[in-house]
């Protein structure tokens, strides 16, 4: 990019199960206030604070109109500037980043807060992202699309539910070194393919289970970054690519809009391979997707994800780290996925992720996606 966007300051909370302590908003207001402490930035309309906020909510999820509201207030948006981006956190980074290419703010506050546990039933929500004529009255949801890709996945390269429960005890072991997530244990491949069956062959840890929790960042011009922190993280390149809204309409053991997602954001961040890239946070609500997803990516070729997980090559030692956090198996709200993949992104390229550390860490790439079967990808390129 020939203007440099800064990521200068993070914070997210501890994911739970439930936060019934507090109002959503009151979540949220756990992490701007870390952002703002962190530095010492303010609300002011005098050009040296924040210039205008951005929030990720969604009224399906939240049953309610006007979703963002309440976090709107919460991100000092009461009269000011305060623009709403629904489905996906990573697009709430990618607007932030496009905000401040073209010129019109310096400094952005993005932020996103959501209690899944107050959702009844996430399948009821998804259902509703489907066709309302054609489809949605047949009762398939995310889960449900989701097992029909698997089938189709593994049918036609061969993957085992093996593979795919590896993809589990990779994760939640990972998550041990993460103060952050939810469910962080040992586990073997044996325990995910007993657990109860969801929809075939998608059992119950092999789906992200259910969050509470809130993450914000600060996004800045190359020249307030720099006047910010002494260890700003660029945002290189990003894409994004949604593909046929009917599952009907594509080939579901292929993923073409990350191909084309992840050639966008490498082509703008000058980069040539996955192979240039030191680790990888990309959002899997369920455990096939980390072997279809990396694939997408270009770690692998295609039909080769269930090859790679059993190199060890993903592995938090391995040559090409996919999810050193746990990611999304480990507990994060489906809205704010894409967020916490930047988030973690973000501690890993300033050598501040603890245990989970990435040695010698240069470049990450984030990555979230939104839609039944990875309608929708974005693909972010971050570098120190």
């Amino acid at each position: 990019m020939s203007k440099k966007v800064g990521i200068v300051a993070v914070a997210q909370t501890k994911y739970s199960a439930c936060r019934n302590d507090v109002r959503q908003e009151e979540l949220a207001h756990e992490v701007v206030k870390q952002v703002m402490e962190q530095t010492g930035l303010k609300f002011t309309e005098d050009g040296k604070g924040i210039d205008s906020s951005v929030v990720v909510s969604d009224d399906f999820w939240e049953a309610r109109t006007i979703s963002d509201v309440p976090l709107g207030d919460a991100a000092g948006g009461h009269g000011r500037d305060t623009l709403k981006v629904a489905q996906d956190g990573s697009l709430g980074v990618l607007y932030s980043a496009a905000t401040v290419l073209s010129g019109h703010d310096d400094i952005v506050l993005l932020v996103g807060g959501f209690k899944e546990s107050e959702i009844l039933s996430r399948n009821l929500i998804t259902n509703c992202g489907f066709d309302p004529v054609y489809i949605r009255m047949l009762g398939l949801d995310y889960l449900s699309a989701a097992a029909l890709q698997a089938n189709r996945y593994m049918h036609k390269y061969g993957v085992t539910p093996e593979q795919c429960a590896s993809v589990v005890v990779k994760s939640r072991k990972n998550a041990k070194n993460n103060p952050y997530a939810l469910l962080p244990m040992e586990l073997t491949v044996a325990d995910v393919l007993k657990s109860r069956m969801l929809a075939s062959p998608i059992t119950e840890l092999e789906t992200y289970p259910q969050s509470d929790g809130a993450v914000a960042m600060i996004i800045a011009t190359e020249e307030k970054a720099k006047k910010l922190t002494n260890k700003p993280v660029w945002i290189e390149g990003f894409g994004s690519c949604r593909d046929a809204h009917n599952p009907g309409e594509r080939e579901l053991s292929d993923c073409d809009s990350l191909v084309d997602a992840a050639k966008q954001a490498y082509k703008m961040a000058g980069i040539k391979s996955a192979k240039d890239i030191d680790l990888f946070e990309i959002s899997t609500q369920y455990a096939y997707q980390e072997l279809l997803w990396t694939e997408g990516l270009g770690l692998c070729g295609r039909g080769e994800g269930g090859k790679l997980i059993d190199s060890g090559k993903t592995q938090l030692t391995g040559k090409i780290p996919v999810n050193p956090s746990g990611g999304m198996l480990a507990g994060v709200p489906a809205l704010l996925a894409g967020m916490t993949t930047v988030a973690e992104s973000f501690f890993q390229l300033r050598g501040e992720a603890g245990k989970r550390q990435v040695d010698k860490a240069r470049k990450a790439l984030a990555h979230g996606t939104v839609g039944p079967c990875g309608q929708m990808h974005c693909v972010i390129i971050l570098g120190n």
